[in-house]
C-alpha cells in the first residue's frame, strides 16, 4: 500500500531541476533526473518556433515603441519570454482555448490574431478587439488569476460536450499568490478539467521578487497539494517548452485532468512602460539573462544541424520588419471608436443596470448631435 501511495505521489512531482534540452549555446543536453521522458522536437517544429519568435520579438519591440509615441496607453513587454509565449501557443490546436493575461500580446499574434486587434485593449479602444468565440481566445485579463477559473470551467464544459479541446491558461509568478489560482487548480483537479496552467516565472511580480512570493522549492510544487501533476522547465529553451507542452497536452486530452507547468524565464524590459525596473534589479542581472536568449539558442541548433542558413535568417528578419512597419502605419491612423460598443459583450443577457447606462449614454450622444 505504501509503495502504491508513494508512486502516486511521485507521479505528481516535477523534476528536481527545470527540464532543459538545449543549453544557452544551442547544444543538446542529455536528459538526467527528469520526472518524465521528453522527446526532442523535430527540426521542422524548431524552425517554426524560431520564425514565430523572431516575428514576435519584432512585434513586441514595435509595440513598446508605440507607447513612446502616444499610440498605446500602456504595454507590458514579453521580450525575453518568447519561448514561453510562442512555444506554448504553437503547441495547442486552433480548436483549443487560450486564456491570456495582459502580457500575452505576442502569444495572440502567434495565434494568428490581427496585431491591431490585439492592441486595441492597450490603446483603450475596446474591452477586446478580437472575437473570443471565433478565435477560441479569451480577452486579455488584467486582474490577476481571474482567467484561470474561467479556463478551468471552459475546459470542463468542452469535456462535457464530448470534445477533446483543452484550455491553455497563462499566468505570471506573482499571480500564483492570488486565491483564484488555488480555486482554479482545485476545481480543475476535482472535475478533471483538461486545463494547462502555464506559469511564466519571470522572477518579479512587478517589483516584488519571487522570494517574497513563496517558500516552495519552485512554483511547480504547488500542484501536488491539489493532486495536479506538474513540471518545471527552462522557459528560455524552446525545445524543452515544446516537449513539456506535448506531455501536458497528452495528459489533458487523454482524460487525466489538468497539468501545471512552471517555466523559468525573465522579462528583459520593465513590467510596463510605466515601470522603472532599475529601482529593484541590477543591470548585471539583466545582462546575465541576455546570454540565455531563446532565439539565439534555437537558431544555433538549427544552423549546426544544417536546418537554417543566413539567407533564411535575413529573409525572416525582413519579414518581421515589414510586419512591424505595417503595424506602425495602421496604429498611426486615428481609430474610429463607437461609444455605444462600450455596452457590447458585457453580459449574455443585459442587466437592467446595463440597459439604464446604455440609455443614458445614448441620450447624451443624441443631445450632442442636435446641439
Amino acid at each position: 500500500m505504501e509503495t502504491t501511495a508513494q508512486a502516486a505521489t511521485d507521479a505528481l512531482l516535477p523534476s528536481a531541476r527545470p527540464v532543459q534540452l538545449l543549453d544557452p549555446s544551442g547544444t543538446e543536453v542529455p536528459q538526467a533526473g527528469t520526472a518524465r521522458d521528453y522527446v526532442m522536437p523535430s527540426a521542422a517544429r524548431l524552425r517554426e518556433v524560431w520564425r514565430a519568435m523572431v516575428i514576435g520579438r519584432r512585434f513586441d519591440i514595435q509595440a513598446t515603441a508605440l507607447t513612446k509615441q502616444g499610440r498605446l496607453a500602456v504595454y507590458p513587454s514579453s521580450r525575453g519570454q518568447e519561448a514561453c509565449q510562442v512555444g506554448a501557443t504553437l503547441s495547442v490546436r486552433a480548436s483549443d482555448w487560450v486564456f491570456p493575461t495582459y502580457r500575452e500580446s505576442m502569444a495572440l499574434v502567434t495565434r494568428g490574431i490581427d496585431p491591431v486587434e490585439v492592441l486595441s485593449l492597450l490603446r483603450g479602444d475596446s474591452h477586446c478587439g478580437y472575437d473570443p468565440i471565433a478565435t477560441h481566445t479569451a480577452p486579455q485579463c488584467t486582474p490577476l488569476s481571474t482567467q484561470l477559473v474561467h479556463a478551468a470551467g471552459a475546459a470542463y464544459g468542452e469535456q462535457r460536450r464530448g470534445r477533446d479541446s483543452v484550455a491553455l491558461a497563462f499566468i505570471g509568478d506573482g499571480a500564483t499568490s492570488e486565491g483564484d489560482f488555488h480555486e482554479a487548480l482545485n476545481f480543475a483537479a476535482v472535475f478533471e478539467s483538461p486545463t494547462i496552467f502555464f506559469v511564466q516565472n519571470n522572477k518579479y511580480a512587478i517589483s516584488v521578487p519571487l522570494s517574497k512570493q513563496t517558500k516552495a522549492p519552485s512554483l511547480a510544487y504547488k500542484g501536488i497539494g491539489y493532486g495536479v501533476p506538474a513540471e518545471q522547465v527552462d522557459g528560455n529553451d524552446p525545445a524543452a517548452v515544446l516537449a513539456v507542452m506535448d506531455v501536458a497536452l497528452e495528459h489533458a486530452r487523454s482524460g487525466k485532468g489538468p497539468f501545471l507547468i512552471e517555466a523559468h524565464t525573465y522579462r528583459l524590459d520593465a513590467h510596463t512602460n510605466a515601470d522603472d525596473a532599475t529601482r529593484y534589479r541590477s543591470s548585471d542581472e539583466v545582462t546575465t539573462w541576455l546570454d540565455r536568449d531563446p532565439i539565439a539558442r534555437v537558431e544555433a541548433w538549427l544552423k549546426a544541424h544544417g536546418e537554417l542558413n543566413d539567407d533564411v535568417v535575413a529573409a525572416t528578419n525582413a519579414e518581421a520588419e515589414a510586419r512591424a512597419s505595417e503595424l506602425r502605419d495602421r496604429m498611426n491612423a486615428e481609430p474610429k471608436v463607437e461609444p455605444m460598443s462600450l455596452f457590447d459583450n458585457v453580459f449574455a443577457e443585459p442587466t437592467a443596470q446595463l440597459e439604464q447606462a446604455r440609455a443614458m449614454v445614448q441620450a447624451e450622444l443624441d443631445a450632442e448631435a442636435t446641439a
